[in-house]
Order: C-alpha cells, then structure tokens, then sequence
C-alpha cells in the first residue's frame, strides 16, 4: 500500500461525503482511507457505508480526544508507506495524489505538505476567509514555502509523512491547538528531508462563519505561545506581526478620541484588503467580507498570542487553550 489517508471527523458528515467523493475520482489508486469518529453526536458511519467497494475504506469510532489523538488512533491501523492527514472539511482536486507520487519520484521527502485554495462552491464567507489565511496583507501569504520569512511547516490539513518517520517521532502530541506545528518542529529536528509540494493543493473550508473563525484564530495565537514554550528557538519575527498589528490597532483606536485622522492607517488597511481580494475572487462582497475576515484573522491571533504570553510568560502559568466548552458553536 503507498499512501493511507487518514481523517479525522466531528460531527462533519456531509463534508466526509464531499471528500470521499472527490477521493473516488482520484486518478492515482494505490491508496486507503482511514476515518476516525472522534466521538461525534451526528456520526458519519452511514456516508463511509456508502463508500464500499467504491474505496478501500475503514471506519472508526472512538471516544473523543481531539484530533491529534484520533490521527495517531488512525496511522496505528494504518497501512501504507505514506500516511497522508487530511481534514475532513477538505476537496481534493483529481490529481492530488498523482502530484504527491510525481514530487516523491522527483526528490525523496520524509515529509511534506501542500496549500489551499478556495473552491467555487464555497459561500462567500468561506471564501473570504480563505482570503484572509492566505493573503500577503494578513501574514498568511509570508507564513512558510518559497520567498517567505519562515520555512514550510506542514500543517495538518494537507500533510503528509514517512510511516518509519511517524513511528519514530510517536506521532501527534495531546496539544489540541498547534499539534501539527509540534509535529513539524519535531520532524525537522530529527533532521529528516520535508518540503512543500506546490502542486499537492487542496480545497479547504476551514471555518463556516466569522464567528467560529475568531475562536480558531485565537486558539492558534495561544498556541504560538504554547510552541514558543517548548520550542524557544521556534518563535519568529513573522509570528509577532499578527500581535503588532493588534496593539496598533487598538492604539489608532485610542488615538481617535483625540485626532480624527488618527484611524486613516486602519481605513488605508482595509482599502488595501478590499480591492485586492475583489480583485482575487471577482466580487465586491467577498472583498468586503475580506476585510472583516482579515481583521478577525489578525486581531484574533493576537489577542490570543497577547493572552498567552501574559499568562505563561508573565504569570508563568501552565498550557492552556480557549473555548473548550463552545469552540464548535
């Protein structure tokens, strides 16, 4: 067997449905697919029944432990040579795993990860979100790859890795936010070959609405802190700019109480994110819920990098994350 995909579910089964469709047109055939049920009310057995003789497919059910967890759950029962994570809100184009075997035939890789990428059927929230995690205005599009301020991090809705690398590394960690940066950090500290494979995208949804988007980006800024704690050195420039752009925000805020054109750097801004993402996606309103996304995007992880630093590095509390009892909601 050359590649398992394993995915991780929560209460998803009509996207589970969507990517197992997009799997059944998957031009490269040596693959399995592993679904893990990490303890979800509305479970997605019934979809993964209906993909039987049409994929090499194996369900799972286990009680809930976050997604870390129920990918390792999965890679444990796994069989191929190449596990590939996926999300299970993710697309996959028909020559995804062709690209994936082209890139390893042309160079060898221990590990490796792909992009994302906005598809047609997305509401125009999504895909203004999608905007905000990969545009140049919101660090998203500096963040990893070729010509960026850090080296590529597979992040674990598009990542791919060795199994004899999996196995030595003993997997993801219980971290619930940031596992997968966990993983990377420690699969280049083990010295092994990982590189981005421009070509091994992958549509993504991320999250459905603004509000759900603010509680993953705050999450993803406590966990900044959470790495930066064990890992020191892992800590960049490129990751304190989400933080910056908060505290200057709130300052031109403060500013407009006595100055009227103190918010004219904030409006500049959002003029910028407006008319490139109009210009990107072909439509005002996406431009224009672009900018409320990319504010959230911004503001989010640095409130929550802000957080986290006070309470660990200033208190020296111990790891924490946000939401716990709603972050779904």
């Amino acid at each position: 067997m050359r590649y398992s995909i394993i995915i991780p579910v929560y209460n998803r089964p009509d996207e589970v449905d969507e990517l197992l469709q997009s799997l059944t047109l998957q031009s490269f055939k040596d693959f399995e697919v592993i679904i893990v049920e990490d303890g979800s009310s509305v479970p997605c057995q019934k979809v993964t029944e209906a993909y039987q003789g049409k994929l090499d497919i194996h369900y799972y059910n286990k009680p809930n432990s976050g997604p870390g967890q129920s990918r390792n759950y999965g890679a444990e029962r796994s069989q191929g040579e190449y596990l590939i994570i996926l999300d299970s809100d993710c697309i996959l184009p028909e020559d995804y795993l062709e690209a994936v075997e082209q890139e390893l035939q042309l160079n060898f890789a221990d590990a490796f990860g792909g992009p994302d990428r906005a598809h047609e059927s997305f509401t125009d929230i999504q895909k203004a979100i999608n905007y905000s995690m990969t545009s140049f205005f919101t660090t998203g599009g500096i963040r990893g790859g070729k010509k960026k301020m850090d080296k590529f991090y597979p992040r674990s809705f598009n990542m791919g890795v060795r199994r004899e690398v999996y196995q030595v590394l003993g997997g993801f960690s219980k971290m619930r936010f940031g596992e997968d940066i966990d993983f990377s950090i420690r699969i280049f500290k083990g010295g092994y070959q990982c590189r981005l494979f421009p070509g091994a995208w992958v549509y993504h949804k991320r999250r459905t609405d603004l509000k759900k988007f603010f509680k993953q980006v705050h999450n993803s800024g406590i966990a900044r802190i959470n790495l930066y704690k064990k890992y020191p050195e892992s800590l960049k420039l490129v990751h304190w700019l989400p933080a910056i752009f908060t505290l200057g925000v709130a300052l031109f805020a403060l500013g407009a109480l006595f100055c009227q054109y103190s918010l004219s750097p904030i409006l500049l801004y959002a003029l910028l994110v407006c008319i490139d993402s109009t210009l990107r996606n072909h439509s005002l309103r996406i431009g224009i819920y672009s900018v409320a996304a990319a504010f959230i995007q911004l503001i989010g992880y640095g409130t929550g990098f802000w957080r986290a630093w006070w309470d660990r590095c200033i208190l020296g509390k111990g790891e924490f994350e946000a939401f716990k009892k709603n972050f779904y909601q």
